[in-house]
């Protein structure tokens, strides 16, 4: 029974010096002043940027793009351009055979000659019968005419003088056939009515083009040293957005390039309610998103930007430059809208202290009041992630 006993008094000992070393690692975990700070993780405020942005979706298009087309019948003789090139207003671009519409131009100017020696026709009777109406005038008065003779003669001068209106009705639409004939010529030949670079070559040599309703494309230039993107902004973000705000975006093709701009004008309506043709929509409509077009111009001198990109655009809705910022995980207990606690390392010991915030962009927040720059804020500790 004593032997047991001794043995029993060595396990208890053991367990309260078990116990006793657990107290103390607790104590220590959970204990102020330098075991606490010696294993928090801080940084320290600093002097930067803050940007409160809305994200959207754009599409980079030319700012100016035309189709180019034929205003004549004819076959596509010559293309003077391939794809890519750059040309100047007034280059030739394309050539459709002329045959057609010089054949329309002899014929109009034969008209016109036509009817030209008509009116001198009519300007020799009407003197000729102006003549004979002054001689049955005198005879007349004179007594020796014959009322019918005198009534006839009056008549073909009359006659004479509206065939003359006539005919000079007709200089006038054979002159005009002249010049739409000309005209006609004239468009055989395509010019470039901008500067631009070609962007597509859409009827080959060869080809025979029918102007009747619409002219036909023969090709497309755009100006491509500026371009408009056009962005979809979300029907939760529109209140935000304001045309002039500043803006940055990126393109897929090259993400460590930031381009930067304005906003330019922003539609008020989106397109589902300018396509709407009837008064009421349906509820498959009314439960879609909303968005809102948006579209701002970008310097393209380089020529780095191509028609239809895809650009993530960035609006800058509110900012701060060169402020005092401190880390969003630093921000603790909220008291009002813009006013938090942080804790902050002073020496061996961390005091607790209230801060007023500015602009914040989800991952940094302006110091208004409450911290100098340097200052060393609390954003977690190594325990805590240990634990994790």
């Amino acid at each position: 029974m004593a032997k047991w006993s001794g043995k029993r008094k060595k396990v208890v000992l053991l367990a309260l010096a078990v116990i006793a070393l657990v107290a103390v690692a607790i104590s220590q975990m959970f204990s102020g002043g330098n075991k606490e700070t010696a294993s928090l993780l801080t940084e320290p405020v600093s002097i930067g940027d803050i940007e409160k942005t809305v994200l959207s979706t754009g599409i980079i298009k030319p700012s100016l793009q035309v189709s180019v087309g034929a205003q004549v019948n004819g076959q596509l003789k010559k293309l003077y351009v391939k794809q890519g090139d750059r040309v100047k207003k007034g280059d030739l671009l394309a050539e459709i055979d002329p045959t057609l519409q010089q054949n329309e131009l002899r014929t109009s100017e034969a008209q016109l000659v036509s009817s030209l020696a008509q009116r001198a026709s009519t300007r020799v009777l009407i003197k000729q019968y102006q003549q004979e109406l002054k001689r049955q005038q005198r005879m007349f008065r004179d007594g020796a005419g014959v009322r019918s003779d005198l009534e006839k003669a009056q008549a073909q001068y009359n006659a004479q003088l509206e065939q003359l209106r006539m005919n000079e009705a007709q200089i006038t639409q054979s002159e005009t056939a002249v010049e739409k004939a000309k005209a006609n010529v004239g468009y055989t030949q395509i010019l470039a009515p901008m500067d631009g670079e070609v962007l597509g070559i859409v009827t080959k040599e060869g080809q025979t083009v029918v102007s009747s309703q619409t002219a036909p494309t023969i090709l497309v230039l755009a100006d491509m040293d500026t371009m408009t993107v056009h962005t979809r902004i979300s029907e939760a973000d529109i209140l935000k957005v304001q045309p002039g705000q500043p803006l940055w975006f990126y393109v897929l093709a090259d993400p460590k390039r930031r381009y930067e701009g304005t906003m330019g004008n922003i539609q008020s309506a989106p397109d589902e309610a300018l396509m709407e043709q009837s008064s009421s929509m349906s509820s498959s409509q009314q439960q879609s998103a909303v968005y809102y077009n948006g579209v701002f111009d970008i310097d393209n001198s380089e020529h780095l930007l191509r028609t239809y990109m895809t650009a993530q655009v960035f609006i800058i809705t509110e900012q701060a430059k060169g402020v005092p910022r401190v880390p969003m995980t630093a921000l603790g207990q909220r008291k009002d809208q813009n006013t938090y606690q942080v804790r902050v390392k002073k020496g061996d010991s961390v005091e607790t202290r209230w801060i007023k915030t500015g602009v914040n962009d989800r991952l940094y927040a302006e110091v208004k009041e409450g911290l100098q720059e340097g200052e060393e804020v609390v954003i977690g500790s190594t325990i805590a992630m240990a634990r994790k």
